[in-house]
């Protein structure tokens, strides 16, 4: 149920056109009524069974639906007095840029003024319009009301999956052809990619830089004792090296220290390259792997030379957003 915000309703200084809009709703609830009853008399069957059954009733509207469109006037009437107030009052408070703005911005309330059939149905565009000017104010909250919800909640559920269906369709074109090497692959790549590689070089780096930091610092001394062992492992099952052995006197001190040197210099290289990678030296290598995959418009060359990574990645990247249109969120909400 809607409720009357007073506090804002003053601040607002609202009142008067608050008392106006309920009238008019009033009048407008009426008003429907009676072009609905009219529409229901119209026919001959309904005619008859009032003279039957209520013939006082047949006898006093009979003439008023002989005079419909006289009656149905009065109204138009009384919204287009109120209309031309309320227009007069927006050029008083220069509420638009130019005075004759009003009705164009307000079309809706001249429409259901126009005595046709079917359109004097559309008076239930004042009613939508006054609410939606109570809630602007904040003295009324429309959407607080269960109808609200209820409208509003389908509503969002038809347009995500409306615009998902679209959104999908769209992506699997593009998909299709960028795999069929249209122009618009070497847009991405050449007009969007290969400007901003530099870019992609430093996030890339960063990136890597963290996952490094993150990864190898803190268990440093934990992976060069693995490295070690592994090493280790591998160079006591090569034959030719066991058999070093063999040599009397220092074969035994040759295998140890070959063991030792190559597990040191494996570890210290592994160690190096990390070490690299969680600092700002990456840039370059990153950079030239960035380059490799990205190449400039001066050294694309034909359809069969395309990068078939970069068309490979850009298509499941596609992909991923696609899984992700696909989320119905509006189901989220469902209890």
């Amino acid at each position: 149920m809607l409720k009357v915000n007073r506090e804002n309703l003053k601040a607002s200084h609202q009142l008067i056109w608050l008392i106006i809009d309920l009238f008019m709703l009033g009048l407008i609830i009426v008003n429907l009524a009676f072009i609905v009853w009219d529409s229901v008399y119209s026919f001959i069957a309904i005619q008859n069974a009032l003279k039957e059954h209520l013939p006082g009733l047949q006898a006093i509207y009979h003439p008023m639906h002989e005079n419909f469109i006289l009656y149905d006037a009065m109204f138009v009437a009384v919204f287009l007095s109120e209309f031309f107030v309320r227009w007069a009052y927006a050029i008083k408070a220069s509420e638009y840029d130019r005075w004759y703005f009003y009705p164009f911005i307000h079309w809706y309330d001249l429409v259901g003024c126009i005595p046709v059939g079917s359109l004097r149905f559309l008076r239930i565009l004042r009613v939508i319009s006054i609410l939606h000017r109570l809630h602007q104010h904040k003295i009324i909250d429309i959407t607080d009301t269960g109808i609200y919800r209820f409208v509003n909640f389908y509503y969002e559920a038809f347009m995500e999956e409306l615009s998902d269906r679209i959104v999908a369709k769209v992506l699997s074109g593009v998909q299709h052809e960028i795999t069929l090497g249209s122009p618009l692959f070497d847009k991405v790549q050449n007009d969007i990619l290969y400007p901003r590689r530099d870019m992609l070089s430093g996030w890339i780096s960063q990136r890597v830089a963290q996952a490094a930091k993150e990864g190898y610092v803190p268990n440093r001394a934990a992976l060069r004792s693995y490295l070690e062992d592994r090493v280790d492992h591998a160079l006591k099952q090569n034959m030719e090296l066991s058999r070093l052995k063999y040599l009397p006197i220092v074969g035994s001190t040759i295998q140890e220290t070959l063991e030792d040197a190559v597990g040191d210099i494996v570890a210290n290289v592994i160690q190096q390259i990390l070490e690299d990678l969680a600092s700002s030296a990456n840039h370059a290598f990153i950079g030239d792997i960035v380059n490799a995959f990205i190449r400039g418009p001066e050294l694309a060359g034909s359809v069969e030379e395309r990068n078939e990574a970069l068309i490979k990645l850009i298509v499941e990247i596609i992909e991923a957003i696609k899984g992700q249109v696909k989320v119905k969120r509006w189901r989220e909400q469902l209890p």
